[in-house]
This record gives structure tokens, sequence and C-alpha cells, in this order.
């Protein structure tokens, strides 16, 4: 009895030594530690609530870091809090978006071809190498984030991907200017829309006729004379998941309009119908696309479609899963950025939002980039505080501190809070 009780005990030491090495640790009731004489408490995960991130397993896809997964058909992958702490966000760890699920795992260059077709005097097919040698290159930094970023926040609930604050991404965008490649084709003056569409299709919305996702801008928007057709991302070319070989970058829009595997471009001269215009990504015609569960029921609602993403700015560090000292600096810092310009200011609270301090702002590499920012602090006293943060652009928007809600979940931008615990340390 005795000798398999050893044997039990000795299997049992080299079982937790695989699982540790493997990264893998065994459920335990009770953790003990050198420095003190009673058992610790269970980790039980991240205190803050909400989640920065949504609340969903880590997984890994081709050219990918690990992940956390919202759902698989079509892909939606975000972005971990703690690439964010720096202007760009690396390619790999880039968020990724997809709403139908027959989506390309391998385009052949020598047949892919850029289609400029509709309402044009000169329909034009555009190779890979056509894009490199004809046109002249230029690059933009912006922001690509999803309508529904943050949707998680939403309340009452709306049904769409659950997602924290992670469906977003910065990068150094190179391509062509999109009105190069339209003046080539040479646009009819009675062109109302541009209709934008990619590789991805497959079964959507039953009787939408929604099987290919296909978006449109406005012929008089701004947004074009600043949109271009890019095949590199951060200096290298695209990875699949971020629309390879090349997207359409509308700076200052929304995620929706920047279509992955970009093949065709049309030009209409009348509005564009189809589901993913005329149904979906709509918001309210309010300020900040704000309503009522009621109002929708009522449908005394008007919408339109979502354009341009609103000020926002996210504490990334400290993240509240660990204790700050008393006596010690901390280095608040973050990101912020708006669909409107140039971030002009950010401001940082210790007290939950009732007083605010002018923050330091990281470099500018453009109006439609992540702007870094840095505030430093020294706790002089333990307790709970409550961080927040809030931004303003040049058109002079600010971050507002009251929650919006339509039925899309589209638009969040209010003030970001985390809570942390300084301690003493004696």
């Amino acid at each position: 009895m005795m000798e398999n009780a050893i044997k039990r005990r000795a299997f049992l030491r080299k079982a937790a030594s695989v699982l540790a090495a493997a990264g893998v640790l065994p459920l335990v009731k009770a953790q003990t530690s050198s420095q003190a004489s009673e058992a610790l408490p269970s980790f039980t995960g991240p205190q803050a609530n909400p989640y920065w991130n949504g609340v969903n397993p880590f997984v890994v896809y081709p050219q990918k870091l690990p992940l956390l997964r919202l759902t698989d058909r079509g892909i939606q992958l975000e972005t971990p809090r703690q690439y964010f702490r720096t202007a760009f966000t690396p390619n790999e760890a880039f968020f990724v978006r997809y709403h139908l699920d027959l989506i390309p795992n391998s385009i052949d260059l020598s047949s892919w071809r850029l289609n400029i077709e509709g309402n044009v005097e000169k329909p034009v097919s555009l190779s890979m190498q056509d894009l490199l040698e004809r046109f002249k290159p230029v690059s933009i930094a912006a922001v690509n984030q999803c309508s529904g970023n943050s949707r998680s926040r939403f309340q009452p609930r709306v049904p769409g991907g659950q997602w924290g604050n992670g469906a977003m991404g910065n990068a150094l965008w190179t391509g062509v200017r999109l009105m190069d490649l339209l003046s080539a084709a040479g646009v009819k003056s009675d062109t109302v829309q541009l209709q934008f569409q990619g590789l991805e299709r497959g079964p959507g919305p039953e009787g939408k006729g929604s099987h290919a996702f296909m978006k449109s801008l406005d012929w008089n928007d701004p947004v074009l004379q600043e949109s271009i057709v890019a095949y590199q991302m951060n200096g290298e070319p695209l990875p699949m998941l971020n629309g390879f070989p090349v997207r359409l970058i509308a700076p200052g829009k929304f995620s929706t309009y920047w279509m992955k595997h970009l093949t065709w471009i049309r030009a209409l001269n009348k509005p564009d119908d189809n589901f993913w215009m005329a149904t979906a990504y709509r918001i309210p015609d309010t300020p900040r696309g704000n309503t009522t569960p009621a109002d929708i029921a009522a449908g005394k609602v008007k919408t339109i479609p979502i354009g341009k993403m609103p000020v926002r700015s996210f504490i990334v560090d400290p993240d509240g899963s660990s204790k700050l000292i008393a006596g010690l600096p901390v280095e608040i810092r973050g990101v912020a950025f708006s669909g409107y310009g140039r971030v002009t200011k950010v401001e940082v609270s210790l007290d939950g939002g009732k007083t605010w301090q002018i923050a330091s702002l990281g470099a500018f590499y453009g109006p439609y980039s992540f702007r870094t920012w840095s505030f430093q602090w020294k706790p002089t006293q333990p307790g709970r505080y409550t961080l927040a943060v809030r931004a303003t652009d040049e058109q002079g928007n600010v971050q507002p501190d009251e929650p919006v809600w339509n039925p899309g979940g589209y638009l969040w931008n209010r003030i970001e809070r985390q809570d942390v615990v300084v301690g003493t340390a004696s």
C-alpha cells in the first residue's frame, strides 16, 4: 500500500511538470506562496467589468497570433488589449471581420484582376503588375474599426458580434490612389455611387439577395479623394484574412466600406439598393445615432448609412489585473483617434471623471491614425481609483459620457474607465 502511494505521488509530480511545461495548469482549490503562511484564493481572471476585450477563446489562424474568436462563420477575431501599446497594430495581431462564410484561402495573382466597370467610358481590368508599375504608390496611416466595436456595452443588449474594444487596428497602408484608377476608366458624369465588391460570398440573411458582400460610397463623398487601393500593410503584403491581394482604404470611415479582396469597382447611375446598403449598416438619423427600443418598435426612426467614426480614446495600461504600489510612478497610456481628423487633446481623470488633467500626445502620423498618449501618475495613498480618458479632435468633437443605443450596436464612443487598486509598500 505504501509503495503504491509513493508511486502515485511520483506520477502526479511528473504529470504536473509536464502540464506546466506545456502551459496547462491543473485546477487546484488553493495556492500557497513562499511569502505567506495562509492559502491564496484561486485566480478568477480579470476583475474589471465590463471586460476590455470580449470573453471568448483564443484561436490561431494562418498568418495570425492567438486572437479572440467570436465566430468562425463568418470569421470574427478580436485583437487582445496588449497590442494597442503602440500606434501601429502588428499585422499578425490585426482583427478580422467577415460577414459570409465563403472566403478565399489562396489567390493566384497570375489570373486575378481588379475590374473597373459599369457607368464608365472604358472598362479596365488591372493585374497586380499593372498596379505596381502603372500607378504612383502612396501611403496613408489610418484606423480600421468595425462598426460594431464595443457592441457588448449596449444596454439593452442587441444582436450581432459581442465585441469588446478590440475590433480595431491601425496600419500604414500603401497602394494606389482610387481616383487614379477611376481616371483610367473614365467615370461618366451621371454617376451617383461607386460600388465595391470583393471575393467574400456565401448564404446571407435568407431572402435578402445578400450572397455577395457589396458596399457603395456616394460619388460626391470627399473620402474618395483620400481613398487608396492598398496592396501593402505596414510594409508587407496584406495577410489573407485582412484582404489580400488588395483592399479599399476609406480613411475615417468604418470598416464596412474597406472592402477586402477587392476585385470589382462599379460606377452606378442610380443608388445601390443591395441588402448591405439598403438594410444593413444603417443608423438612426439622430444625434450620435441614438434612439430607443420603443421608437424603433413604433417605426418612428429614419435611418441612414453609417459613415464616419466618432472620436474615441482607450486606456491600455494599467489594465487593473494587479495592484499598483503607493509611492511608485505609473504610466497611464493608450490610444485615441477620430474619423473627423486629428486628435488634438487627450485628458485623463484619476477620480472617475470628476476632474481632468492634460495627457501628453505621442507622434502624429496623420489625421486618421492612432495617436498614442501618456500620463505620469504617482499614487500617494492606497485605495481604489477609477481612471478615465477622453479625447477631442480638430473639429471640436469631444467624447461624451453618455451611452448610445441603436438596434445595430453601432457608434459606441462613451468615455472609457478602468478601476485600479493601489496597495501599500509596507
